[in-house]
């Protein structure tokens, strides 16, 4: 990569008229930095992004047309995707020309482009500029260029320095990092006085002076980032939120925006989940697509803005009462108490329990992840294992930086566990493959890191041995429901059962049957991904996060009207 070059974006199109309007806007609003570049013949731009790709230049966005004047464009952001896979493929439609969508939306669906934008008809079209800095935001941060809050020195492959990148990178914290043994990274060591330190080292540049963490603990961390402040002795908080994934996160947006006073606890980065899948298009509201560290880091700050409390990279270790009070045990060794509490801690990808790949986890074996690991994996041979959306969203992402990406899928279909759009996606991009009838028995490192797996078929046969440099496992899930006690029923699989069925007979018989999202001790309730028989789909989890603030608003009115002797208003 040339390090002093400006990022690129290139324009092409057939069409005179739009390839005037789009370029001059282009060349207004981006042209001091980024360098535009305009070509008139389909042929010719890929003979340039020829050129930029043997030059080593950053291409951001690929534009091309698709209306009456231009039929190519399409055609030429599909062949793009194999010069420069990292940069942002855009269709620019006509605004009324209806006759065209069927076909650019079905390229999209097909993964032949990211987004569609409308040609500005007027100077300062800000719809068609949001489109495109949303598109040039997601690059940015995809690539890890730019400004870096925090510079991170430590080895490739280690599990702790990849737990750290992807961490920051799912807190949407800009992160520079400086592999172990390079001039960078030396250069840096020497500024900092350091000699041959532990790794990683953090160093925190957006304080003043610079921060720096010599192998620090998650706690560490936090403490530096000065985020996080313990509550004053004896303060009580209406709502406590276990998990910051997106049910944990429309809970405290709805609860802080209601009056409630609003703790949420996160043990890693705000998202859960979803907060790894590099694109969710699905999404009500966000037709261009929105990736989940985005969407997490929006939810986030909403809730921070109406007054929501964070404590970050803290796991809650237990869960008790103080007469009416909850009280939440922290691993800093506090105590929170709470009148409310609301488990939103998700579940974790289930491990393929295969010996030799648990030793090189951080080494190219990585579960979730395939966001922040992406750009390592560039030329490699990369294996998926899944078959769910998670799992073709990162195969899709990795295939922009990987020579090969194998999707591995246990059963003989995808059909029951993926949305059409992803299958349709994988499908048409050419370095994708999928593999039915397919897991992963094994495998093999050299110089401690993956460097092949045995895969075979559960039906029978012999295995096969293949090269592979990264394994992404995205399967299954397991809830993260080993901190609760006794108290907090579960089905048989450990997720939290809500609801009338989980009260006890002798509050059936006074009346006292659970809220709809309330679990088997009073006040405590779950959403989202933890609970029994929730839907798997981040509209479902946000949807729970907004309907539990409703729910106790009325266990806490009935709380306080117990405590009054009286009647809550409307109770009959």
């Amino acid at each position: 990569m040339m390090v002093d070059a400006d990022p690129v974006l290139l324009l092409a199109t057939s069409d005179p008229t739009s390839r005037e309007v789009i370029g001059s806007e282009l060349r207004r609003r981006y042209g001091g930095d980024y360098e535009v570049v305009v070509c008139a013949d389909h042929s010719h731009a890929r003979a340039v992004l020829e050129g930029l790709r043997r030059w080593g230049r950053d291409v951001a966005l690929v534009i091309g047309c698709y209306g009456p004047g231009d039929r190519a464009g399409l055609d030429f952001l599909r062949r793009a995707y194999a010069l420069h896979p990292s940069a942002k493929r855009v269709v620019a439609a006509i605004w009324g020309d209806f006759a065209s969508t069927s076909t650019v939306f079905a390229a999209i669906a097909q993964g032949h482009a990211e987004l569609v934008v409308l040609r500005p008809e007027r100077p300062r079209d800000e719809e068609f500029h949001g489109a495109l800095t949303d598109a040039l935001d997601d690059w940015q941060l995809a690539q890890g260029i730019g400004f870096a809050a925090v510079r991170l020195i430590g080895e490739q492959r280690d599990e702790r320095t990849h737990s750290l990148r992807d961490t920051f990178g799912r807190n949407h914290i800009p992160v520079a990092f400086h592999e172990a043994g390079t001039d960078a990274a030396h250069r840096m060591l020497a500024g900092l006085g350091l000699e041959d330190p532990a790794l990683p080292v953090v160093v925190l540049t957006f304080t003043s002076p610079p921060t720096t963490l010599v192998a620090p603990t998650d706690l560490e961390i936090a403490d530096a980032f000065g985020l996080t402040r313990p509550p004053p002795a004896g303060h009580v908080y209406d709502v406590v939120v276990v998990g910051a994934g997106p049910s944990g996160l429309a809970a405290a947006v709805y609860a802080s925006s209601e009056g409630l006073s609003t703790l949420v606890v996160e043990q890693q980065a705000v998202g859960g989940q979803a907060g790894t899948s590099s694109l969710i298009r699905n999404y009500p509201g966000f037709s261009r697509g929105i990736s989940g560290a985005h969407l997490a880091w929006r939810s986030f700050q909403q809730a921070w803005a109406f007054g929501t409390e964070y404590f970050f990279m803290r796991r809650v270790q237990g869960l008790g009462t103080d007469g009416p009070l909850h009280t939440v045990e922290l691993s800093d060794g506090d105590t929170v108490r709470s009148r409310s509490v609301v488990i939103a801690t998700g579940v974790d990808y289930r491990r393929l329990d295969v010996p030799v790949l648990e030793d090189l986890v951080g080494r190219g074996v990585y579960y979730g992840a395939a966001v922040s690991e992406a750009p390592s994996m560039a030329g490699q041979e990369v294996y998926v294992v899944g078959g769910g959306n998670s799992a073709g969203q990162a195969a899709l992402h990795l295939a922009r930086y990987a020579r090969h990406v194998t999707l591995l899928v246990r059963g003989p279909s995808l059909a029951a566990s993926m949305s059409d759009y992803l299958i349709a996606q994988l499908e048409g991009t050419r370095n994708v493959a999928i593999r039915y009838h397919s897991v992963v028995l094994g495998g093999r490192s050299a110089d401690g890191c993956l460097a092949g797996l045995t895969l075979g078929d559960p039906r029978g046969g012999e295995p096969e041995g293949v090269p592979a440099t990264g394994l992404f496992v995205l399967i299954g899930s397991v809830p993260r429901t080993g901190w609760l006690p006794q108290e907090v029923m579960r089905d048989e699989a450990g997720f939290v059962r809500t609801g009338p069925d989980t009260a006890t007979a002798a509050e059936m018989m006074q009346g006292q049957a659970r809220l709809p999202l309330e679990t088997s001790m009073p006040g405590v309730f779950a959403v989202g991904d933890v609970r029994s028989g929730s839907v798997k789909r981040v509209a479902t989890a946000v949807g729970d996060g907004a309907t539990v603030i409703a729910l106790i608003h009325g266990y806490l009115a009935e709380q306080r009207a117990r405590e009054n002797g009286t009647t809550p208003a409307g109770t009959p």
